[in-house]
């Protein structure tokens, strides 16, 4: 193997080139940046990529088309046909999300195969789910961490949920921002979109409920000094028909329907006056870090994930009249001061060079170490009788620095 490339497959994504979503974002990131190092192989759904449309090869990794849906209850056999598949060749398994999860017992008992899995945020506590996709998810998420040899979190949050949960000591890789670009808008361009003439409100997501959606379209309802221009899939659900069904007829509102282009989705969202996120769901969403790296000032929910992602130095929210409030008294000097410190933290840790770098280190991790990193006390490992009986056990005997001891007669 010294003397060759580690084949690595890359499992779990909708495929090369990108066209839907973080895990695609990334995945054609690592193969730009680690194509040299590695022999790669990206499974893609033949449902999203029509056969007139399929190149075997994507920046020298190989594309492998599989006739099902990378999402939703598809990617139970998704990504099991893409692990079967791997094993006949690769030596890496680098797997994104816990939905072929199940299988992994069975490759771990049977193969030599490195597995690394990152466990997408906390995908089960996602409302979306139905109550036994829940249970499927939530079970699917301890085996992906049990029986890998290193697991991915992609937020400290993340992180500090695995140790508490599983006492497994996860390797925190962020996603990267620096393939976004500054776009100054033409004429035409303002013809085209002519809110973008004035100051605007940003936000860009899955129209689904953890994205607190409605929080936000509530609030801009409410506040008519600039407008909110919200892009998203609003036809992909009965939620997001209803939502914009509700809110389209609203003037301070315009809800765009997806915008893959890159150039286009640049052109709108590094234009705008300040970016919400409402995200409530995941670990580093990739639409915050995208937005941070173009130095927009960030309005955002205020759970801890994206507080971890921001640094704790953006502005926050947690329902609609907070969201308003912010909007109306938050000066355009500090605005811009939000801006100027999502900048920086972007620069510092959301490129993917930097991303890529911390994936090769955990492949090669992976492929030498003999057994998988805890945060566990290794004191558990031992039967309660050793630790405490005959006076000689751990707990028997030791005492903490602090403790006061009796000081011996004299």
């Amino acid at each position: 193997m010294s003397l060759q490339k580690r084949k690595i497959a890359i499992i779990g994504t909708v495929g090369l080139p990108a066209q839907y979503g973080g895990f695609e974002t990334l995945t054609s990131h690592l193969v730009e940046n680690l194509n040299e190092q590695y022999d790669m192989t990206v499974y893609c759904s033949g449902k999203q990529y029509p056969e007139e449309n399929r190149p075997d090869s994507y920046l020298g990794a190989r594309l492998k088309y599989l006739p099902l849906q990378a999402n939703g209850i598809q990617s139970i056999p998704y990504d099991t046909w893409s692990i079967l598949h791997a094993l006949f060749y690769a030596d890496v398994l680098l797997i994104l999300g816990v939905a072929g999860a199940w299988i992994l017992p069975f490759v771990r008992l049977f193969t030599r195969k490195r597995i690394i899995i990152s466990i997408d945020g906390i995908e089960w506590k996602r409302d979306k789910w139905s109550r036994l996709a829940k249970m499927y998810l939530y079970w699917a998420e301890g085996m992906a961490v049990k029986y890998s040899h290193c697991d991915i979190s992609d937020n400290e949050s993340i992180q500090d949920y695995t140790a508490e949960r599983y006492g497994s000591l996860s390797s925190v890789i962020e996603y990267g921002a620096d393939h976004t670009q500054k776009v100054v808008a033409t004429a035409a361009d303002i013809e085209r979109y002519p809110f973008m003439a004035k100051p605007y409100a940003f936000k860009v997501c899955r129209i689904e409920p953890e994205n607190n959606l409605e929080m936000v379209l509530r609030a801009f309802s409410s506040f008519d000094r600039y407008p909110l221009v919200l892009v998203g899939n609003w036809d992909k659900s009965a939620y997001g028909t209803k939502l914009r069904a509700t809110y389209s007829g609203q003037r301070n509102l315009m809800l765009l329907d997806p915008i893959y282009d890159q150039r286009e989705i640049d052109l709108l969202r590094g234009n705008a006056t300040v970016y919400v996120h409402g995200h409530s769901a995941g670990g580093t969403n990739p639409s915050l870090v995208e937005a941070m790296y173009l130095g927009l000032p960030i309005l955002s929910f205020g759970v801890s994930y994206n507080r971890t992602t921001t640094e704790g130095k953006a502005s926050y929210f947690y329902n609609a009249d907070e969201l308003v409030s912010l909007l109306e008294r938050t000066t355009p000097g500090q605005l811009q001061e939000n801006g100027r410190r999502m900048k920086e933290v972007a620069n510092r840790r959301y490129k993917w060079s930097l991303i890529a770098q911390k994936y090769q280190a955990l492949v090669e991790k992976a492929c030498t170490i003999s057994h998988k990193g805890s945060v566990t006390p290794s004191f558990r490992n031992y039967r309660e009788e050793v630790l405490t009986d005959h006076g000689a056990g751990h707990l028997s005997t030791h005492h903490l620095f602090y403790e006061k001891t009796e000081t011996p007669a004299q």
